[in-house]
């Protein structure tokens, strides 16, 4: 009798399953952001969900949920039911660094499943207009210069300008006293204002202010130059070879959202990311395509546990660390 029970209560949960995915989406998803409005994050995350709505038929809301590098936007996530309606947006930072600096109440990879992998942002190493320096050699003879350590903003302990900051010790020696933001949209901000004398920030984030003349742009972290600002050198040509740190992201949804809802969401970010349009404003951005055999959920979900295992290790030599 026992048997029949749970088969019986098997099958009623497979066709309840089945019947929820049928009819996803029937209202509209809600794509939370971790971080503040005007950052990179979040413009990625509403250019994308302007067109995802045409092909899931409902609207596609970004809500920012901001604080703790991140981890408490990723934590409504989680926690929200696994319908496929909350969906959590990250990256490198929120999705792999927090889980060595933060106490998180949740697995970053046990209680997530991945949606799609995302366009990536190489770092750019960027200033305030009053440093004296205008090549990256400069830059790093005036900070080494100086008698007490230069202010970089971040977007909190353990996101990505954070780490990539720590990675920027590691490699010049150079020690920089750090000022946590909710997101580097606001610590852009300040730089431009002069407030603080340095970012090592996404490309997506500083590229419009580079343009501007708002603040100095030193070097693209990554092997080969941006299409959008191509006099911009990279670390290898500027004089800090190997110095290389791309920003990637990627949506996930909480754990137990059926592989049917997870598939409709992964094909209407793939049709956003295949349409010119949207092509054309993440290229404006100084952002990067992944290639389209990586645009599966088990792609993201490979490189995300590829990235922990390589990032993990120098996070914790660093001994970066929020309770």
């Amino acid at each position: 009798m026992r048997r029949l029970v749970g088969a019986a209560l098997i099958a009623t949960f497979g066709f309840l399953t089945g019947a929820l995915a049928d009819d996803f989406p029937s209202r509209s998803i809600t794509i939370i952001v971790p971080f503040s409005a005007g950052g990179p994050s979040d413009a990625m995350a509403r250019i994308l969900a302007e067109r995802m709505k045409t092909s899931l038929g409902q609207s596609v809301l970004v809500e920012n949920v901001t604080g703790a590098g991140g981890s408490i936007g990723v934590g409504r996530a989680v926690h929200s039911p696994a319908d496929g309606y909350t969906i959590s947006f990250g990256h490198l930072g929120t999705h792999v660094a927090n889980g060595a600096v933060y106490n998180l109440n949740y697995d970053l990879v046990a209680d997530l499943e991945p949606v799609v992998l995302l366009p990536s942002n190489p770092m750019i190493i960027v200033s305030k207009k009053a440093v004296p320096a205008t090549s990256l050699k400069e830059l790093l003879g005036w900070l080494r210069a100086r008698p007490t350590s230069a202010t970089a903003g971040t977007a909190g302990a353990g996101s990505g300008s954070h780490i990539a900051a720590v990675y920027f010790e590691n490699v010049t020696g150079i020690k920089l006293q750090y000022v946590p933001y909710r997101g580097t949209g606001p610590a852009l901000n300040d730089l431009v204002a002069g407030q603080i004398d340095l970012i090592v920030d996404q490309t997506s984030n500083s590229i419009n202010q580079v343009r501007a003349g708002t603040i100095r742009a030193y070097a693209i972290t990554d092997s080969k130059r941006v299409q959008s600002a191509p006099e911009i050198l990279t670390t290898d040509e500027a004089g800090l070879a190997g110095f290389h740190m791309t920003l990637w992201s990627g949506m996930w949804v909480p754990k137990g959202t059926p592989k049917e809802i997870i598939g409709k969401l992964n094909a209407a970010a793939v049709e956003a990311l295949n349409d010119p349009g949207v092509r054309k404003q993440f290229e404006n951005l100084g952002l990067e395509m992944p290639p389209k055999d990586l645009l599966t959920p088990e792609a993201l979900g490979s490189k995300q546990k590829a990235e922990i295992a390589k990032w993990w290790p120098m996070i914790k030599a660093a001994d970066i660390k929020v309770d």
